[in-house]
């Protein structure tokens, strides 16, 4: 990973998490709305579903030592350590998302079974086979090599350990769906921009890459529709006085980050945007 590049995801979380918890709690992803987007939910209770919905999608009925890769303030990891009575790793590149997540395993009782590191995920420094489950849930986009981390998540999963992501991704391209045109190129590069993104691949392609990576039994789905409706949601909690308030003091790239939620509801409205899953076993 590029210093350049781990120093802005570093720095735009380091800004903008302690006011995405004031305003939204600990976890830092997409909801999940009904398999067709159409379902009205608070937003915190989408935003579990999503976890539960991944983890049926997946069938993962237990794990005793997970890492949550990108793991934010532990909102993932604090639930599937209590879900499972497992033992969670979670890394992240900001210091201030670890020390935030430490302090919340301590209040809900769980430090002695969760441990959260500033870490890169294309190198993760831990043994081969460690993990009966890599979890990843919307940090992918922000690797430069997308391969690199899906070899990394391989060697340390145990033999018979699942990996399972979610990501956002852009539309599937080929012969049928032909290239990207330039104004979605456009598109991307500010979404890349705002949100201190490389780039992002289509779904198929990251099945191809897990299938080179000798994973097995891969499957994949696109949930765009039913996560879509998320940011409709959270720009409409951005007009708050209060928030904006808070908004005003997070820095320039949360400030920044606020005003181009416009991009991701846009993306996803044409078609541009998905939102993937994947999951294979070692």
């Amino acid at each position: 990973m590029t210093s350049t590049l781990y120093q802005q995801i570093q720095e735009f979380y380091d800004a903008s998490s302690g006011l995405w918890e004031q305003v939204w709690g600990e976890h830092l992803h997409h909801g999940y709305y009904g398999p067709e987007g159409n379902l009205k939910k608070e937003r915190r209770i989408a935003q579990i579903d999503l976890i539960e919905e991944l983890l049926n999608w997946a069938a993962v009925s237990s794990a005793s030592h997970i890492l949550d890769v990108g793991c934010g303030i532990g909102g993932s990891s604090l639930y599937l350590a209590e879900k499972f009575n497992a033992n969670v790793t979670g890394i992240t590149l900001s210091p201030v998302q670890v020390s935030r997540a430490t302090e919340r395993a301590k209040t809900a009782g769980l430090e002695t079974r969760t441990d959260f590191q500033v870490a890169d995920a294309l190198n993760l420094p831990f043994a081969d086979n460690s993990f009966d489950l890599v979890w990843s849930l919307e940090s992918c986009e922000h690797f430069p090599n997308k391969i690199k981390f899906l070899q990394e998540s391989y060697r340390v999963l145990k033999p018979g350990g699942l990996f399972l992501m979610a990501t956002w991704c852009h539309r599937p391209v080929g012969e049928t769906a032909g290239k990207l045109t330039n104004d979605e190129i456009k598109h991307l590069a500010e979404i890349y921009r705002v949100y201190a993104l490389p780039y992002v691949i289509s779904l198929p392609e990251y099945e191809a890459l897990a299938g080179n990576v000798s994973f097995t039994n891969i499957r994949t789905a696109d949930w765009s529709k039913a996560v879509a409706p998320f940011w409709d949601v959270v720009i409409d909690s951005a007009f708050n006085w209060e928030v904006i308030v808070k908004l005003l003091f997070a820095g320039w790239p949360t400030i920044q980050g606020a005003l181009s939620l416009g991009l991701m509801r846009d993306g996803y409205q044409r078609g541009l945007i998905k939102f993937g899953l994947l999951c294979g076993d070692k």
